[in-house]
């Protein structure tokens, strides 16, 4: 015979449990979805672009840096997937020689580390640079986006090689030994006799003062932006198939 006392106390026993069982699935689940929820809202923060105008304004670039400039470095930075280092350079040849062209910002600091002249190419222009090139013997200026990557001693003594991230565009610019040195030509000094600096084959040389610095704050993996008002160079440039200007997307660099 069933004891009907024992049966009675099994279905609460099982009420109970299924009772607690219920009740813990209902807590776990808005614990597991927050933690989901944070992981996701910390992976969407790590992906999220850099903002070039809040960068502009934090590092105090205003009347320093053209914006233009700084917003299509900054676009082209971030699609650069070889970088090691979170240090970009602007080379501005919208300016004449004799004004202090070259940048070099640390992104991750918020920081103007350098703020120099630079030469370009004798057959880029004479004041101005408008004529680009990535033939060997053109000594031209390339224009467009640069790795660094290691020094030496030559003969303009401590220098610092780069490649072209851009094909057809300058990725000859080691072939050319197109390098980052030091020249007496770009000596500021200059400007009070010629009016305007010297002229390289090519390189973005430097200040003799300056180049070391610039050197060591740039070398193994830093970014290079060389900027101009040539038109031509954007419609040909896979950097900007409207990922700039219209937030489309954008194709990774290495």
């Amino acid at each position: 015979m069933i004891d009907m006392r024992k049966l009675l106390n099994l279905f609460v026993m099982m009420g109970v449990f299924g009772i607690t069982f219920v009740s813990c699935e209902n807590e776990l689940n808005p614990l597991v979805e927050n933690i989901w929820e944070q992981q996701e809202a910390v992976a969407m923060e790590e992906e999220e672009p850099i903002s070039a105008e809040q960068l502009y304004e934090d590092i105090g670039l205003a009347e320093v840096v053209n914006y233009q400039a700084f917003e299509e470095a900054v676009a082209g930075f971030e699609q650069i997937e070889d970088k090691k280092k979170d240090v970009l350079t602007i080379i501005d040849f919208s300016l004449p020689s004799d004004e202090e062209r070259l940048y070099v910002i640390d992104l991750e600091q918020k920081e103007l580390l350098y703020k120099t002249h630079v030469l370009h190419g004798r057959n880029s222009g004479v004041k101005y640079a408008t004529s680009f090139s990535n033939q060997v013997n053109s000594y031209k200026s390339s224009q467009g986006f640069f790795l660094t990557n290691e020094t030496y001693h030559g003969k303009y003594g401590y220098s610092l090689r780069i490649d072209g991230l851009e094909s057809g565009i300058n990725d000859k610019v080691r072939e050319r030994a197109v390098v980052f040195h030091s020249s007496k030509y770009a000596d500021p000094a200059r400007i009070k006799t010629a009016g305007r600096l010297g002229r390289s084959l090519g390189c973005p040389a430097l200040p003799p003062q300056m180049s070391k610095p610039v050197i060591d704050a740039i070398r193994d993996g830093s970014v290079v932006y060389v900027f101009a008002e040539n038109e031509d160079y954007r419609e040909k440039s896979d950097f900007f198939n409207d990922s700039i200007s219209h937030g489309g997307a954008k194709k990774e660099f290495s």
